[in-house]
């Protein structure tokens, strides 16, 4: 079934096989993007900081009437905390979310003029602002490579032999050097859609899988087809 995939495998082996897997995942999921919702920077990184701890859809849910009321850094920054803790509650932990984002948009207000930067060591210098949430804002907001290092991506990447790390920046460094640099975001998308629909933390669909024969963890989860089939989800749960 897999190929087998040793641990004498070359540097230039575990390239190419990483790229094939992308190359897969790719043709696999080729609407792959960013499942939240947002038209501008600023959106793009409010909207990632309120997923902490909720799915997309629920945030998705929430957001439009969040930017009607604020529709920028400087709106959101005045705002008034009891009206936009009411606005975030369905998304829970609503205090430290409201108060993540009102020092937030100061920041931006004090610091940039309101506007979002486009540089890495700007944004995880925010408040509430780490470098995942830094790298999707770069990748989806700004067109800038950037590697999501989010649980999904983490996962895959260790069952498939990429690494070894389950620190995020490590992880982040590690895969990283396995691709070019434009690749980084839709890498990130495909490793996380996979994540989502087959790849499961708990029962992997291994026997629905377009990249079983490369992965040295086949058979984590039902090799079976039909068993596993029935694993595989049509959007992602998050």
């Amino acid at each position: 079934m897999p190929d087998r995939v040793t641990a004498a495998e070359t540097r230039l082996g575990l390239v190419r096989r990483a790229r094939r897997i992308d190359r897969i995942l790719g043709e696999t999921y080729p609407d792959a993007k960013a499942e939240l919702d947002f038209t501008n920077p600023f959106e793009c990184l409010v909207v990632t900081v309120l997923s902490a701890q909720t799915t997309d859809k629920r945030v998705n849910l929430a957001s439009p009437a969040i930017f009607a009321a604020y529709p920028d850094a400087k709106a959101m920054a005045a705002a008034d905390r009891d009206v936009l803790e009411k606005l975030v509650g369905p998304l829970g932990f609503f205090r430290a979310k409201t108060d993540a984002l009102l020092r937030l948009s100061a920041a931006l207000v004090e610091e940039y003029d309101g506007e979002v930067p486009a540089k890495l060591e700007a944004l995880v210098k925010l408040p509430g602002v780490g470098r995942k949430t830094a790298n999707v804002v770069l990748g989806n907001a700004f067109g800038l490579p950037g590697i999501t290092v989010d649980t999904h991506f983490g996962r895959l990447a260790r069952r498939f032999g990429w690494t070894e790390q389950t620190d995020p920046v490590k992880v982040e460094h590690e895969v990283g050097a396995l691709f070019p640099k434009r690749d980084w975001t839709m890498l990130s998308h495909h490793l996380i859609w996979h994540g989502r629909r087959r790849c499961h933390a708990q029962k992997p669909a291994c026997g629905a899988c377009p990249v079983a024969r490369l992965c040295p963890s086949y058979g984590t989860g039902p090799t079976d087809p039909e068993v596993a089939a029935k694993l595989v989800r049509t959007e992602g749960r998050n």
